[in-house]
């Protein structure tokens, strides 16, 4: 049987979700400003003036990479804290999400979003900062949650900025070959936030 071909749409999208994975990777790895539209081409088998079918220019890419980082993770997120059904899981499951996303399939593109925020221009940021803040209010509301059942302190702001910054510093140290998993890692941090996991009745 004849496989059919996938529609015009389907290759596009395809082509462009692998250019802005393989241009995560290479922002990361090489620097936004040291990549060249040729490197990027290059690296996905394409001429770099059709990198312009889909993108209007090298600083789209770099925007495309960072929204895929955070839509990405904001989507897990939600998912886990639909399914979290304490307060307890749920902190459990900002702390598991967050550092499995950041440590391993949308490690380069989070970095990027990181390391490179000087690199996006005025115009763009708003739309970038937009998807942030949803990501973050999940972790507030979360937290708020928590806190009025006496699992974490009061000071949710300070708590959210404190373990997010503590989270994103992982990508500097942890190392796969050190001993713990991701997993095991949110673990050991979880107890640092909130200590041990309630036993059960």
């Amino acid at each position: 049987m004849t496989r059919k071909a996938a529609p015009p749409q389907a290759e596009d999208n395809s082509r462009r979700a692998e250019l802005v994975r393989t241009a995560a990777r290479l922002f990361r790895d090489q620097g936004y400003e040291r990549t060249t539209v040729r490197d990027l081409g290059n690296a996905v088998g394409l001429q770099s003036g059709s990198l312009f079918y889909h993108f209007r220019n090298k600083e789209e890419i770099l925007v495309a990479v960072m929204a895929l980082g955070i839509t990405s993770t904001t989507e897990q997120l939600a998912a886990a804290l639909e399914v979290a059904k304490t307060p307890y899981d749920k902190v459990s499951a900002l702390i598991h999400v967050h550092l499995n996303s950041l440590l391993g399939e949308n490690q380069a593109a989070l970095e990027v979003m990181l390391y490179e925020w000087r690199s996006v221009s005025a115009e763009q940021k708003p739309g970038l900062i937009v998807l942030r803040d949803r990501y973050e209010a999940l972790w507030q509301s979360a937290l708020d949650e928590a806190a009025a059942a006496g699992v974490v302190g009061q000071d949710t702001r300070l708590l959210r900025r404190m373990v997010l910054g503590s989270l994103h510093w992982s990508v500097q140290w942890f190392r796969r070959d050190g001993g713990d998993s991701v997993d095991a890692l949110a673990e050991r941090m979880l107890k640092l936030v909130i200590g041990p996991r309630p036993q059960a009745d």
